[in-house]
Formats: C-alpha cells, structure tokens, sequence
C-alpha cells in the first residue's frame, strides 16, 4: 500500500494508471498523424493515386484479410524471417565470441567481415537465386545476411566490454572454458546480445522483403507490395504497409519480452 495525501492507493491500481498513461503520447502522435492525413487529402487536393484515404485503405485491408490474402502471405514472410534470423544466431553468437577471443582469427576474418557488410543484401540476392533457384532457401539466406553482422559485431562488444577485473578475479577462483563462459561472460555480455537480438529480429522483415523483392514471386508481404506498384493500387500498398508495421510491433513485443525473461532470470 502506498499513502498519498491521507489517502491509501492500491499499489496494481496505481501500476496501471501509470501503464495508461505510458500508452498515451504514441496513441496522441497516431491520432495527430491520422488527422493529418486526412486533412492533407480532403483540403490539400492529394491526389488518391499518391495518397490513399484512411477509408479507402481501412476498405483495402479488410477485404483481403477476409480474402486470406494476408495471413497466407504473412505466413511466407514470418517463415524467412524467423529462419533466416535463427540461423543467422547459430552462425554469428558463435563467431562473435571466437573473434572476441582471438586475435589471429580477427585479424584472419575481419577483413572479410568488412567486406560482406559492405555489400548490399540486394546486390548479393540475385547471385543466390542464380546458385539456389527460386523459393524458401535463398530468401532464408539472404534475410540470414541482413541479420548476420549486426548479432556478430554487436557479441564482439558485449565480450570485449566485460571488465577484464572481473575476468581475472573468476579464474583466480578456478572458472575456465565451459564454466567461464557460462557463468561469467554470458550473463555479463548479455545486455549486449540482448541488443543484438532484438535489433536483429525486426531486420529479419527487412531481410526476407528484400528477398521477396529480388525474387519477384507471388508469395510474402513483398510480393503484394511489388503487385500493388505494379497495378498503381495504392490503397493495396497502404494496406500492406501496415500489416508489415504490426509484424514489425509484433517482433519487437516478442524481443521485449524476452529482455525481461532474462532479466529475470539473470
């Protein structure tokens, strides 16, 4: 219980009043942007063909939803995504520790390392629908790419960054190897990874998009967004858009959740 003025406040009561109130600026900055643009249509004399109405993309939305059109699509593109930023985890958590660790393997690797980051996703996708055909796996992979070098760079930090005191305090009291990383530079290096990880799981989208553009099949939010330019359906477009902002919101409440499993249990 907490005291206020004489008065006794409940302290969940007074959690979620301050939980609403936490929700209130984004929902003033989406009803300002919502306003704005109808206004900018009704008297600035946008043409609908550059800028759709709200009711016309609330119109768009719904109907291919209850077409199936998006969920079959949104399917496809959680697949790549979710694929491409798993094995890019497996590949880079990894590696990030073998660089951080060892300086004749970072200097061996780095270079390269800069160089594949250098290079766009979009220029690397159509070598890999040349090499792996059409379908799941080069999307997989090049959504793999996008995601790879931000989760290695960033484990780089999170073990570079432990205090070297702590280091060599664990291993005066005998960790070494398996226990060492466990039990020290794990939970030390974690926000890091955590960073890594959720940064990295909203690329995912951008990854398998990008794939799906290169590709130009008729499966995934990609293709719907290449079919909607295509056929100057902007409502399709705005509407596509904003199914890919919710998955966006949905990865990030996904990784937020995460920081604060961890957080618990660390």
């Amino acid at each position: 219980m907490r005291k206020m003025q004489g008065r006794s406040i409940d302290l969940p009561v007074l959690q979620k009043v301050e939980r609403f109130f936490s929700l209130l600026p984004p929902l003033i900055v989406a009803l300002v942007l919502l306003i704005s643009w109808y206004v900018s249509i009704t008297i600035g004399h946008i043409s609908d063909l550059l800028l759709p109405t709200p009711v016309e993309v609330l119109r768009s939305l719904t109907s291919n939803i209850s077409a199936g059109v998006y969920w079959n699509n949104t399917l496809v593109t959680v697949q790549e995504s979710v694929f491409g930023f798993v094995l890019a985890l497996v590949i880079s958590l990894p590696l990030g520790y073998g660089l951080a660790k060892s300086r004749w393997l970072a200097a061996a690797i780095h270079p390269y390392l800069a160089a594949g980051q250098a290079i766009p996703a979009i220029v690397i996708a159509p070598v890999l629908v040349l090499w792996l055909g059409y379908g799941l796996i080069p999307n997989i992979v090049v959504c793999m790419l996008v995601v790879f070098f931000p989760i290695v760079i960033n484990t780089i930090l999170g073990i570079r960054t432990i205090d070297r005191e702590i280091i060599d305090a664990a291993r005066v009291e005998g960790a070494s190897g398996w226990s060492m990383l466990v039990d020290i530079e794990f939970p030390l290096a974690l926000p890091a990874l955590l960073a890594a990880i959720r940064s990295g799981f909203t690329l995912s989208i951008t990854g398998a998009l990008v794939a799906e553009f290169v590709q130009g099949g008729d499966q995934g939010l990609g293709s719907l967004l290449m079919q909607a330019l295509h056929h100057y359906d902007t409502p399709f477009m705005f509407a596509t858009l904003l199914v890919l902002a919710c998955l966006a919101v949905l990865y990030y409440v996904c990784t937020w959740l995460l920081t604060r499993l961890a957080a618990t249990m660390y």
